[in-house]
């Protein structure tokens, strides 16, 4: 609970939107036929460039378990799935609109229970931190990210989502990669 106090000092408030609407309900099922019917635009996939960690080793060591924790939180211990992740959390930090520190970047909505960034922040998964196997893998491919170990496979993304939901940003944005059952989005 400390590196969660921690954490929402370091955060900056999300602007709210006016105007968000949230698409009908649908079944899994549904959802995941309408997000097939999406095309992926892998010409719009543009590469990231190597991330450059600029914080000391104490900060270093909190952003290695903030991506971990994020990773293995939102994907469990899929290698490819986490890579994914950890480079949308670090597109993020660089993208406009979202926080400048990688903590800030996972825990931003943190406090509210709907509209958080990563939903194990606010949906109480959080407080169940569990003893998984995965924490040393997780770590080293957060380590490895902040040494500027690129995933490809997601270029800039900014967004993803479960392909069993279509959540109500899903048409402004360019879908532009999958991993496993996750879609992956870049700003239009």
């Amino acid at each position: 609970m400390a590196a969660v106090a921690i954490v929402a000092s370091l955060l900056e408030k999300e602007p709210a939107t006016p105007g968000r609407q949230r698409p009908p309900a649908m079944t899994m099922a549904q959802a995941r036929a309408s997000n097939a019917g999406v095309p992926i635009a892998a010409g719009a996939r543009v590469s990231a460039a190597p991330f450059r960690f600029r914080g000391g080793p104490a900060e270093r060591a909190q952003a290695v378990d903030c991506l971990a924790t994020a990773a293995l939180y939102e994907v469990g211990d899929d290698p490819r799935g986490q890579r994914a992740v950890i480079q949308v959390v670090l597109n993020r930090v660089r993208a406009p609109g979202f926080p400048r520190t990688i903590c800030g970047v996972v825990y931003q909505g943190f406090e509210r229970t709907t509209g958080c960034q990563f939903s194990f922040t606010c949906d109480g998964s959080i407080r169940r931190r569990t003893r998984h196997v995965g924490w040393s893998a997780a770590r080293r491919r957060a380590r490895a990210a902040l040494a500027g170990r690129v995933f490809a496979g997601v270029g800039r993304a900014t967004h993803y989502h479960a392909d069993w939901m279509v959540p109500y940003w899903r048409d402004t944005m360019t879908k532009v990669a999958k991993v496993d059952t996750h879609l992956f989005y870049v700003r239009r």
